[in-house]
């Protein structure tokens, strides 16, 4: 008599990110929209904008509680201040024919909570894919490049590379839970995690 297989484990795909809100959304929106559509690539939704600090891909619902301690554990290391990032210019990733802003300067702090995450999450067995915020083009190493994907399925290179700056603010990271539907990604914040002041 065959056994039957028990039913597949309820699961989630999430990252954490930097989510801004509704005004920083529509500031890098506004200061994009002209350039994103001369790509001839697919637009991100304004509500979609953010920085991907860490993703996990499929990870088992039971784990969501040790998922947010280790959250917690990285947001209580950090300064304190507000985070903020200014993007200042776009990048073409070919290989990925994806259209990104992205600051000048590196943001050290920001890296150095990417690093946190990354490296409580391999401790705690969780497998965070590095390819999608830790290199500038995909498919290379390198260090966290912190950058807001703008448009999809771009195959040729803007024009321009300069862009009015936009600053981001933040006071907090979030986990998000990311489901694919026929109409695009829809993102829903799980939980905030406020950084340390």
């Amino acid at each position: 008599m065959a056994t039957e297989e028990p039913p597949p484990e309820p699961a989630r795909r999430l990252f954490f990110a930097l989510w801004p809100d509704e005004p920083m959304r529509q500031a890098m929106a506004q200061a994009i929209r002209e350039t994103v559509r001369a790509s001839g690539g697919r637009p991100v939704m304004p509500a979609n904008l953010h920085v991907t600090l860490a993703f996990l891909g499929s990870v088992p619902e039971r784990r969501l509680p040790e998922l947010a301690q280790v959250a917690r554990a990285a947001a209580r290391d950090d300064a304190g201040e507000p985070l903020e990032l200014s993007f200042d210019h776009l990048e073409y990733w070919r290989a990925a024919h994806l259209l990104c802003a992205a600051p000048a300067e590196t943001s050290e702090r920001t890296a150095a909570l990417a690093g946190r995450l990354h490296s409580a999450l391999l401790r705690s067995v969780f497998a965070p894919d590095l390819k999608s915020s830790w290199s500038v083009e995909v498919g290379t190493t390198g260090p966290f490049r912190p950058h807001v994907t703008l448009a999809r399925k771009v195959y040729r290179s803007p024009r321009t590379i300069e862009m009015q700056s936009v600053t981001w603010s933040f006071t907090d990271f979030v986990l998000v839970d990311s489901k694919t539907l026929p109409e695009g990604s829809v993102y829903t914040v799980l939980e905030r995690f406020p950084l340390r002041h």
